[in-house]
């Protein structure tokens, strides 16, 4: 059968203290675009032409940001997991962080329909000084549908390392169980959640992001955040995707080296 393919990559340098684009490279059906932005970051958007994934289709992302350089990557859209009757569709991220440079990794949210699978995986490397801000947010079926995707199964692993040592690794596994979905240190019932992870160039930079961002938290529950040295992460729970948003949005805007987040967020 077809299946979608798709790799795609940029690279960056510095000139005048603006982010500027080095080299881009697309294959398949994955496509990068640079919108024109007022910030001295460079804004690249990520885009699958295929319209969504589903068993054994594989897509590639790889970025490199020059030393002191600031960097968004977005995607223009939800990634939409389709129903499998094979594989899982696969999702590889490479991300390299040159020294005091800062990434913000801001793909909008994947969407789980009923009997979906994905295997995703995340690495990514900073060097010394640098920053990072990435966010994965993950919805259980449509809201407007009323979709739950009961079956939807789900294997997401990241690994962030500094100068070539493990800084942060986990790994979050969904096998379509009703014990994850309800379970109340779970998944509660809830239908949409997403991890937060800033790493900021030291631990008093991180301390001082973690005040920042729990003057933001609501008082219920539904969204926490810790700081552990130099690694500070966010985790949310909400029952539909527009709640999501609601509580992850003002973290993230905090969080972000443009301090706001890409307009298609907005959208």
């Amino acid at each position: 059968m077809q299946r979608a393919r798709g790799q795609g990559g940029v690279t960056t340098k510095q000139r005048d203290g603006t982010t500027h684009l080095d080299t881009l490279y697309q294959d398949g059906c994955a496509k990068i675009r640079l919108p024109h932005t007022h910030s001295s970051a460079l804004e690249a958007v990520l885009i699958n032409t295929a319209g969504g994934l589903t068993g054994d289709d594989h897509m590639q992302w790889r970025a490199e940001i020059a030393r002191h350089g600031r960097a968004v990557l977005t995607t223009q859209a939800c990634e939409r997991i389709y129903r499998s009757i094979g594989g899982p569709a696969r999702v590889e991220t490479r991300l390299a962080v040159g020294a005091h440079a800062h990434l913000d990794w801001l793909p909008q949210e994947t969407i789980l329909f009923a009997a979906s699978q994905l295997d995703r995986r995340i690495d990514i490397d900073l060097a010394e000084g640098a920053s990072l801000t990435a966010i994965e947010a993950v919805l259980l079926g449509r809201d407007a549908m009323g979709e739950e995707a009961l079956d939807a199964r789900l294997r997401d692993n990241w690994r962030v390392r500094r100068n070539g040592h493990l800084l942060h690794a986990e790994a979050t596994r969904l096998d379509g169980t009703a014990s994850e979905r309800s379970g109340l240190s779970l998944l509660a019932g809830k239908r949409a959640f997403a991890t937060i992870l800033h790493v900021a160039p030291d631990a008093d930079a991180c301390a001082t992001r973690l005040a920042q961002v729990r003057a933001l938290l609501p008082a219920d529950g539904r969204i926490a955040a810790s700081a552990n040295g130099e690694r500070l992460i966010v985790r949310a729970l909400a029952q539909t995707g527009l709640a999501l948003r609601r509580l992850i949005v003002p973290i993230l805007a905090e969080l972000s080296g443009a301090g706001a987040l890409p307009r298609l967020w907005h959208l």
